[in-house]
Formats: structure tokens, sequence, C-alpha cells
């Protein structure tokens, strides 16, 4: 929803990212309310002209002051040992500068002491450093959900780095981050691509991939069922093999109790 608040509110497909009619936004905002096809932008708005429509939320006071960011704030550096007193500055920054909120904030010099108790000694509430067992970079995601991911980053980089948002300082925040984190989903999708990187099927697989895997499971499946159908002989030479080796044990047995007797009767002999 980056679209949504840099832009006011704007009614755009989710999917597609164009606009469209109050109709289809509506439906579009009912969380499981409709199956993805039933959503299809061309099947609910199809080709007539949309005229641009924004949130009535944002218009009629439910937003104080429009749905516009008062800053961009990024969670992951917030919670890095390096950057996140900088990124806490940001937020104080925009309280201080809130005329209903200003006068509550505290002292600038607390700020950093504020943010090291919460995030480096973990008195505040629970974050995804607190999970136990796992982390999160534990899950992995496939081929296909993280070329899904690069595009849309891509949409959003060429967009707000464009003529008409690159004085907007919003928008040259949300490009900074972007290209940071799409490096990172970058390395991310080598890995996978590569095998440097494996999957397992507890990960997010997208519908591609996981149908993929199914069908090597039938196949092996299939494999294994045929292998089974045929005979196993493995058991019976394996039986021949320990009988031929105790018949050769015998044997040698034999032979040394032949050479002590007839050694014995040398022995006793005049």
């Amino acid at each position: 929803f980056i679209d949504y608040w840099m832009e006011g509110g704007l009614m755009r497909d989710i999917y597609t990212h164009k606009l469209t009619t109050p109709e289809h936004w509506n439906m579009l905002m009912i969380p499981g309310g409709y199956a993805v096809e039933d959503l299809d932008y061309d099947l609910v708005v199809g080709d007539r002209e949309v005229t641009p429509s924004f949130d009535p939320h944002c218009s009629n006071g439910d937003v104080t002051d429009g749905c516009k960011p008062k800053a961009v704030i990024s969670a992951e550096k917030l919670r890095d040992y390096t950057e996140g007193p900088a990124e806490t500055t940001k937020i104080a920054n925009v309280l201080m500068n809130d005329q209903r909120m200003g006068k509550y904030v505290i002292a600038q010099e607390a700020w950093d002491c504020i943010w090291e108790e919460l995030i480096v000694r973990g008195k505040g509430v629970k974050t995804v450093y607190d999970r136990p067992g796992l982390t999160e970079h534990d899950y992995n995601f496939s081929a296909e959900m993280l070329g899904g991911m690069i595009r849309e980053l891509d949409r959003l980089i060429a967009k707000y780095s464009g003529n008409k948002w690159n004085s907007n300082t919003d928008a040259n925040r949300i490009v900074e981050l972007i290209v940071e984190h799409r490096a990172l989903i970058q390395v991310e999708f080598n890995e996978v691509n590569s095998g440097l990187r494996k999957l397992t099927d507890r990960d997010f697989l997208g519908p591609k991939e996981r149908r993929r895997r199914l069908k090597l499971k039938e196949k092996d499946n299939k494999l294994g069922t045929q292998q089974t159908k045929r005979k196993d002989s493995s058991k019976y030479f394996r039986k021949l093999e320990r009988e031929a080796n105790a018949q050769k044990k015998r044997k040698r047995r034999d032979m040394r109790k032949l050479r002590k007797e007839s050694k014995m009767e040398g022995d006793a002999m005049p």
C-alpha cells in the first residue's frame, strides 16, 4: 500500500496498480471476501474509463490531515544496533513537530536511552528477535516468489525515482530503502537458483513451486511402487552367501582337526 499513502488514498487495483472504481476498491478491501479470480480487473472494471477516486476515509476526517505520510520509517533500521538511534530520532522529530503531541515528548537527550532499553535490552514489547528457536533468516522463499518481489520493487523504484517524485523527501526515502532491500532479495534469489540455499516443504514456495514438488513426489512414489512390485531376491542370495561361508569354516575346522589327529598318531608310533 505504498502507492495508497503516497498518492493520498487514490484507489488502485492492488494487483495491476491501475486506477479502479469504488465498487472494485470496496471488494478488494474485504479480507478473504472474494476469490482472487473474482477480483480480476478485467472482470470487474473491464475497459471502461475510470475517473480517479479517493478513499473517503482520507477526506472525511477519519485520518487526521489526510492519507499522506508524515515520515517514512524503516522497522529494520529501527531494530539495527547501528542505525536504530537515528531512526528513533526520525520518529521523535515527527512527534515533536505535532501540535498535539509535541508537549508530551521527552527531552532529546533521553531518546537514545529509550531506544537502547527497548531494542538492545529488550524491555519493550516482543519483536521477531524474541521468537524462540527461529530467526527471520530461517525462512526461505522460492525463486518464484522472490522474482515477484523483485519485479514489484523494480516498479516502485522506477515510479518514485521519476521526475514527478524526485523532489519529494518521502519518495527519496522510499527509493533509498527499497534499493537496499532489493539488493538483499537479489542475493537470496541467486542463492536459491544456484542451489546454495536449499528449500524445504515448510518454506514459502508459491503455487508453481508447490505443483512442481508435488509432481516430483508423485513420480517418486510411482517409481517406488514399481520397484516394490519387483521380486526382491537379495535376502535369498545373502542367505546362500552365509551358508557358503559357514560351510567353508566347517571345512577349515575339520581340516585342522584332521591334521591334529594325524600328528598325534605319528607322535604315538614307536
